[in-house]
């Protein structure tokens, strides 16, 4: 189970208060018993992240029912910066971008006759990304419908097969936990004081 994560992006900080936010909710995560301030590599496959915080001594408030007393979850790694996460196995784009201005949706990946992105179509889209994640600004990208310049950041975008496509400066993967309870998720989400998206995957 080491390989599998679950992962909960904060889709609204910005990267000035990233830093500060990761400190609270790790100060906050130590005083519930669910992780400890020591850190451990071992199963820790995140994008930015080589290490993560080892489970505490009641880690279980953070799952589902009763953790099986034999289970041990792996570290908890914490993202700051902006980037992009996808959830699911080895994708690396999302399937389809929808225009906030007019709703119009752009297919990126043609389910199910095709399994990759079509270059021409997701070029704009990556491009202002990457922009986005090397410069202050956010890219914009021009929706074909309507014509209007978009910033990458107000695209609301798919994944395939269930999973999601989000950007933002601040992530938190818990690799080989059993499923977060719903409760520990909105009470997460709360002391954020911002929107979360979670994801699930495999490295």
């Amino acid at each position: 189970m080491g390989d599998h994560f679950q992962r909960i992006v904060d889709v609204e900080a910005d990267e000035r208060e990233a830093g500060p936010l990761a400190e609270r909710m790790v100060d906050w995560l130590v005083s519930e018993g669910v992780i400890t301030r020591e850190t451990s590599g071992e199963g820790v496959y995140s994008q930015t992240a080589d290490e993560g915080y080892v489970p505490g001594p009641r880690w279980d408030r953070a799952v589902v029912g009763s953790a099986e007393t034999t289970w041990q979850p792996g570290p908890v790694a914490v993202m700051v910066g902006r980037d992009y996460y996808v959830g699911g196995q080895g994708q690396d784009e999302a399937d389809s971008a929808s225009c906030p201005r007019c709703d119009a949706t752009t297919v990126i990946i043609d389910y199910p006759e095709e399994f990759e992105a079509d270059e021409e179509v997701w070029r704009p889209y990556r491009e202002a990304i990457a922009a986005w994640k090397e410069t202050s600004e956010a890219g914009s990208v021009v929706c074909s419908a309507c014509a209007a310049a978009v910033p990458v950041t107000e695209w609301r975008f798919g994944s395939g097969f269930g999973s999601s496509f989000d950007l933002g400066a601040l992530a938190f993967d818990f690799w080989g936990w059993p499923p977060l309870d719903d409760a520990f998720l909105a009470q997460f989400s709360r002391r954020l004081g911002h929107r979360t998206v979670e994801q699930t995957g495999k490295f």
